[in-house]
């Protein structure tokens, strides 16, 4: 009588299953084969949930690709780590990013990589990160690009992660401008937290002599190099007081950079093109110590510089090696226009041979102006022209 009773049982649910989702592409249900462990609840719950869910997640990936600009492949790929229940919140955030000067763009860009910030209350949670940002001086702008770059800034805490963080850059002799940099540049650390490695770092920098304001030096304009390991940053370290670099200056926090990661494959490569136009061992290292990013340019630029200096204007590649920032500076802004002026003036013998490539080439503009243009205006009235572009040197 028992089993009779549960297959009457079986048969409402069945009839009851067909009536509700006549309408319906059919489904099939899995049912324990044991009638004592039939549920009538557990049958009827599942089409329910699985409709649901597979609803949400259409229309998660509909809002991802319409309201977010993300590919129809990113949308289903974020799509399998969040669902949106409806479009309220999500639509509170969006216009809450428009009002704080995201392109659409840039929006994407945020929820390629952080999706799940549709789903964070707007006022609550993402609005007082951004006015705290704000208040530091950072640009609209600038905090735009941060958050496409960085977006899970926003999901950070600002009490736990973001506030003892600025506290700690801002004891680190970190100006509020400086902290906006550090934002601008590596905003990863508002990410990760000062606690994990940069804490460890900055102790063992400390310990190996590096004085606060080569520190803050590092933090501001080479923060990769405080992502090391703590061991292959001692291990640098002692690489480049090998060198023969004054733990004290800036210079030796520039060459912990340049030697820093990936870096260490294009100083080798610079090396190698270096000496292509002659230079050796001791003039790769003189160059090294007196300008570390010398060591890390593309080697197209490397190459065009040298054979404008070299061939062109006809500097030795030793005269370069003494002054290797000339490397960094750009061809077609600094470079040709201050050379320009000085052919002329070498072809109207108005200024001997005997200078050097650093007195051309580095001095600001004001200064360049004064000594290499305006002096001799009234023998080369188009000078001025040339250094512009305006005229080539043959007319001049």
């Amino acid at each position: 009588m028992v089993l009779f009773s549960n297959f009457k049982h079986l048969r409402l649910a069945s009839s009851l299953f067909s009536y509700t989702f006549a309408s319906k592409p059919k489904r099939f249900v899995s049912v324990d084969p044991n009638p004592s462990n039939f549920s009538l609840p557990n049958l009827l719950y599942r089409p329910f949930t699985s409709k649901i869910s597979e609803t949400q997640h259409h229309f998660t990936v509909n809002y991802l690709i319409n309201s977010c600009g993300l590919s129809p492949e990113g949308a289903v790929s974020a799509s399998k780590i969040f669902k949106l229940r409806s479009p309220e919140n999500a639509d509170s955030v969006l216009a809450l990013l428009r009002n704080h000067g995201l392109s659409e763009t840039q929006i994407s860009k945020v929820f390629r990589s952080a999706p799940k910030i549709l789903q964070l209350d707007p006022q609550k949670i993402l609005l007082p990160k951004i006015e705290f940002f704000s208040s530091l001086g950072i640009s609209r702008e600038d905090l735009a690009k941060a958050l496409a770059r960085k977006p899970n800034l926003l999901v950070m805490s600002l009490r736990n992660r973001i506030r003892p963080t600025y506290d700690f850059l801002r004891s680190m002799l970190l100006s509020e401008k400086n902290v906006v940099t550090v934002i601008k540049r590596s905003s990863w650390i508002f990410v990760e937290g000062h606690r994990k490695q940069l804490v460890r770092n900055v102790g063992l920098l400390r310990e190996l002599g590096m004085p606060q304001t080569c520190i803050a030096f590092l933090l501001t304009h080479c923060s990769s190099v405080l992502m090391l390991n703590p061991e292959k940053l001692g291990k640098l370290v002692g690489e480049v007081k090998e060198m023969g670099i004054n733990v004290e200056n800036t210079t030796f926090a520039n060459a912990l950079h340049t030697l820093c990661g990936n870096n260490k494959l294009v100083w080798n490569r610079s090396c190698e093109a270096y000496k292509k136009w002659g230079w050796s061992e001791d003039d790769v290292l003189s160059a090294f110590k007196r300008c570390p990013s010398c060591m890390i340019m593309s080697e197209q630029k490397l190459m065009q510089t040298m054979d404008f200096l070299v061939n062109k204007m006809g500097w030795s590649s030793g005269m370069i090696a003494k002054y290797p920032v000339v490397t960094n500076l750009s061809l077609e802004r600094r470079l040709i226009p201050r050379c320009s002026v000085v052919k002329v003036l070498l072809l109207k013998g108005l200024i001997n041979e005997n200078f050097n490539l650093g007195s051309v080439v580095i001095p600001a503009e004001k200064q360049f102006l004064e000594t290499f243009v305006n002096r001799y205006l009234g023998k080369v009235p188009q000078l001025l022209n040339v250094y512009q572009g305006k005229v080539d040197i043959q007319d001049a």
